[in-house]
């Protein structure tokens, strides 16, 4: 996944392909334990895709929030 695609996606675009990411995370955690993942650097990848995406949203719903509004902790 490359950061010019998630340029142009919604925040709703953005929140599933956050979910289906983790979704293959956790399918390749199991592989892996099984000893059936072929190839390993497909975890790697997949971890950082994740937290590309996760900067991403972060960024658009920074942009989208009114500015006299902080963001809640």
């Amino acid at each position: 996944m490359k950061a010019e695609d998630l340029k142009t996606k919604t925040i709703d675009e953005l929140k599933k392909a956050l979910l289906d990411l983790r979704k293959e995370q956790f399918n390749l955690r199991f592989q892996k334990s099984g000893g059936t993942l072929d190839n390993t650097a497909q975890v790697r990848k997949t971890r950082r895709n994740i937290a590309r995406v996760k900067t991403f949203l972060e960024k658009k719903t920074r942009e989208e929030a009114p500015k006299g509004e902080k963001k809640a902790a």
